[in-house]
């Protein structure tokens, strides 16, 4: 069969006037709503195909999906299109494809669940929440048959994202369950900040990015998600009841494959959830009253929210008992205080931790520096010094064929943790150059690729 449409660009289809005149979609969300009408012909007979493509705008050009095969079911696609990536558990049929230099992922549902995951990934964007980038959706798909065929969600893959069972399967993951729990902790502390209530949080409807040692989580499935003005504290029980559930399962699952370490309860890991949700719940949200001879705890409140990756912005100065206080609600917007502070210093797009080790490195760099030079230095000509001096070099040293092992951060940030061991052994500082050259050869080289890992656990 071939489609009479097939590779039809979008300003071409305009032109020959089977687009309209970019209709925005509901919501105001800067979306590009293209509804085309392709006749997909064969030998026997003409079958009239309808697709529906809605896609964001976006500072760089959406792919132009219009030959892909939309008339057949995802599980029917022929297998030149499809890749193997990682990912999480789903209930509906998933598939990678490869298109334009670029890794997607397409989801199919019925149309409404389409639209309600379009609508609250489209919520998460704007509110910097940590989630896979949507790309667009397809609807009124008709199958070559003429029957109604479901929608397909697309979005962006993330680039260095591993699924749990991934993640236990590599080198060095004990004491891994504490890190993936506490990654959840903070994205359900996140999402219940907006007024999201996610409903099925668990291990696999995550997928998780390494962060300076630690983990980040982001969060893939939101179909059963709801969005309110404000979560009343049932609503987020609930949440929480669902995912120690989830977590307990995932874990069991990994005991029965063998990969979870000695000693460790399932059902415990998943009890402690709770406690280190409410922990972060209370610190980021309760209001303090402090005297205004006391406003040294008010610095002191904001770094532990800053450590926590949170920001403020209300402080409020009010009259009680005839005495000043200041009452301090830490009024959450955005996360990321210390990748935004790195991103305007630098341009490196890092995550939270890793952007706090590599602001280490910058202020130590600038005490170098200040030292070297007896006098101080402004902030930005210590960060680009730092950048092109010591980042640059350091991540254009990895070889071709070993740059898809590690993220650029993560791997400097690897590297000065090399550096101090080396440093450690030798008794005195082996230099980054070197600490450099003998991380690539010992154990950059002998680690899995993580930019696009096979989908080896895949359902």
């Amino acid at each position: 069969m071939v489609g009479a449409c097939k590779r039809l660009g979008f300003d071409a289809a305009r032109s020959v006037g089977q687009l309209p005149n970019r209709p925005t979609c509901p919501g105001n969300r800067g979306c590009l709503l293209l509804n085309l009408t392709c006749h997909a012909i064969s030998l026997a007979d003409t079958v009239r195909v309808m697709v529906a493509l809605r896609l964001r705008t976006s500072p760089h050009p959406q792919p132009d999906f219009l030959h892909l095969p939309w008339q057949l079911p995802l599980a029917d696609w022929p297998d030149d299109l499809a890749v193997r990536l990682p990912r999480g558990r789903h209930r509906h049929v998933v598939r990678f494809i490869h298109h334009d230099g670029r890794y997607f992922a397409l989801k199919e549902m019925d149309e409404p669940l389409v639209q309600r995951e379009f609508e609250l990934l489209s919520f998460l964007k704007d509110q910097s929440i940590p989630a896979v980038q949507l790309t667009g959706i397809a609807t009124g798909r008709k199958g070559e048959s003429g029957n109604d065929l479901d929608s397909v969600l697309i979005t962006d893959h993330l680039s260095y994202s591993l699924p749990y069972l991934h993640l236990f399967a590599s080198p060095g993951a004990d004491g891994l369950h504490e890190s993936l729990v506490d990654a959840l902790v903070a994205l359900l502390v996140r999402i219940h900040l907006v007024g999201l209530f996610w409903g099925d949080c668990s291990l696999g409807n995550a997928l998780f990015r390494r962060d300076a040692g630690a983990l980040a989580a982001y969060l893939v499935d939101i179909e059963t998600g709801e969005h309110h003005e404000t979560l009343s504290p049932g609503q987020r029980q609930l949440d929480l009841e669902i995912a120690k559930d989830n977590i307990a399962g995932g874990l069991f699952e990994l005991e029965a494959l063998g990969k979870l370490g000695d000693g460790i309860d399932p059902a415990m890991i998943a009890d402690q959830l709770q406690l280190r949700y409410d922990e972060l719940w209370s610190e980021v949200t309760r209001v303090d009253s402090i005297r205004s001879d006391e406003l040294w705890r008010i610095r002191d409140r904001l770094h532990r929210l800053n450590q926590l990756g949170f920001d403020t912005e209300e402080l409020e100065l009010v009259e009680r008992d005839g005495a000043r206080h200041v009452s301090f609600r830490p009024a959450v917007v955005e996360v990321g205080h210390y990748r935004r502070k790195l991103a305007a210093l630098t341009g490196i797009d890092a995550e939270e931790n890793q952007a706090k080790r590599l602001l280490g490195a910058i202020r130590s760099f600038g005490a170098q520096l200040a030292g070297e030079l007896d006098r101080d230095v402004p902030e930005a000509v210590v960060a680009y010094r730092w950048l092109t001096e010591r980042y640059e070099p350091t991540t254009d040293s990895i070889p071709p064929e070993l740059r898809d092992r590690l993220e650029p951060a993560e791997f400097f940030h690897q590297v000065l943790d090399h550096l101090w061991y080396l440093s450690e052994a030798a008794g005195f500082d082996v230099g980054l150059d070197e600490a450099t050259a003998d991380y690539i050869n010992t154990v950059l080289s002998a680690l899995p690729t993580e930019r696009t890992v096979l989908g080896e656990f895949e359902d």
